[in-house]
């Protein structure tokens, strides 16, 4: 969800409608930002924005600080939803504000003790198998054409079958889980406000909240994830049945719309460049550090929001208590003050503190899996598939600013130990 509206700094400048985060919403800037991100690191790394009512920074340094130090608490209430005129959202933001994404300690610290205690290192390890399992089923299921859409074929339902198996749902819900994931992710990092898209938002929050309510109440001895953050307890505390709801939403819809971009951009970026395709194939060894690489380099959340809690200058900018300010991820992952030769794909770059799962307290907690992921997608993809070529030219972005990733990727390829 955007920033809420803030009254421009009297300090601020004269306007630049160039340097506005709104030109992300052009389709070739969308296409490739970082051509934008770099104006905007070089000429304005701190500035406010008066298009989107926020201050705007672009910076590796600059970015980690709003992350660890900014208020991450800035969804507005049901209430003020109403004052801001928007009523309608409000079933929308009164899930949000119960997520940990969009709290402050100690509500955050709570939840996220909670969560955590459900959501474990040796369980995401005891899926590995599982999960190479259903990456091999989806090329099992495509391999005899010699062409498939990425995307459709295998970025989306990788990590929507591998979601419905970590929450403890039917895996065959997971097309229906998807569709409603990608629903709720229009209020995720998404500031093209599209009054077509709200009710179907809405339709949305409702079904997934009756669908996990069912869940808990009718179906909680299934194993997964939903059982085991109902049946959580850190020092007495208990999450209650709207905060279960709440937080396996936004873990459903982080685990599948932020994998599906990793998957799609860092394959796309692979083919752009075949040496570090060939790279990684002939030396899958790399994988961990290309991971992290193909993070960096196309990183699939661009941007948060958050609130000055106080006072604070950064970049010679004062930034005033209450002010939103957007940290551009996506910018500092490319900023050459923090990585060297940052344009360039090293998939051997070892100095790899990118900012693509955020920072500090809210660092995604659910990083192993993706990590996991996206190490099994990419092996196998280069295991199983060669010759690995781009079937258009022209290709089509999600109008999604935030969490950028590609509507379709077709791709022709020959079966690994087919005749050439």
């Amino acid at each position: 969800m955007s920033p809420s509206a803030a009254p421009r700094p009297a300090q601020a400048a004269p306007a630049d409608p160039s340097l506005s985060l709104f030109q992300l919403l052009d389709p070739s800037v969308h296409a490739d930002p970082h051509p934008f991100y770099r104006r905007l690191r070089e000429e304005a790394p701190v500035h406010w924005d008066p298009f989107m009512h926020t201050w705007v920074v672009t910076r590796y340094e600059d970015v980690h600080t709003v992350l660890h130090q900014f208020s991450a608490d800035r969804t507005p209430n049901p209430d003020q939803m109403k004052a801001l005129g928007l009523p309608s959202l409000g079933p929308v933001a009164d899930v949000m504000a119960k997520q940990m994404l969009f709290l402050d300690a100690p509500a955050h610290t709570r939840l996220r003790k909670l969560c955590s205690s459900a959501f474990t290192p040796r369980r995401v390890e005891a899926m590995e198998e599982q999960i190479q399992e259903i990456a091999d089923t989806l090329i099992d299921a495509v391999i005899d054409r010699g062409q498939m859409d990425v995307i459709a074929d295998f970025a989306e339902p990788f990590p929507a079958i591998v979601t419905a198996g970590l929450l403890g749902v039917p895996r065959e819900d997971h097309g229906w889980l998807k569709a409603k994931s990608a629903d709720f992710a229009e209020m995720l990092g998404n500031f093209q406000h599209n009054p077509d898209r709200v009710h179907r938002v809405l339709k949305s929050v409702a079904e997934l909240t009756d669908y996990f309510r069912d869940a808990i109440r009718n179906h909680g001895d299934r194993p997964g994830l939903v059982r085991s953050l109902v049946e959580a307890e850190v020092d007495g505390n208990r999450l209650s049945e709207d905060e279960v709801i709440a937080n396996t939403i936004v873990t459903m819809v982080g685990g599948q719309e932020t994998t599906t971009n990793l998957i799609g951009n860092g394959l796309l970026t692979l083919i752009r460049n075949p040496d570090k395709l060939a790279e990684l194939r002939d030396e899958p060894h790399i994988i961990a550090t290309a991971v992290e690489e193909l993070l960096r380099f196309e990183t699939p959340s661009q941007h948060t929001a958050r609130i000055a809690h106080a006072d604070t200058e950064i970049g010679g900018r004062l930034i005033r208590k209450g002010e939103a300010v957007m940290a551009v991820m996506a910018s500092g992952n490319r900023d050459p003050r923090r990585f060297a030769d940052p344009d360039r794909l090293d998939l051997r770059r070892t100095e790899n503190r990118h900012l693509a799962f955020g920072w500090a307290a809210h660092f995604c907690f659910g990083a192993a899996l993706a990590r996991m992921e996206a190490r099994i997608a990419f092996t196998t993809l280069l295991r199983r598939l060669d010759d690995l070529a781009l079937a258009s030219d022209r290709l089509e972005w999600r109008p999604n600013s935030g969490l950028r990733g590609l509507q379709a990727l077709p791709i022709t390829f020959r079966a690994v130990g087919a005749a050439a």
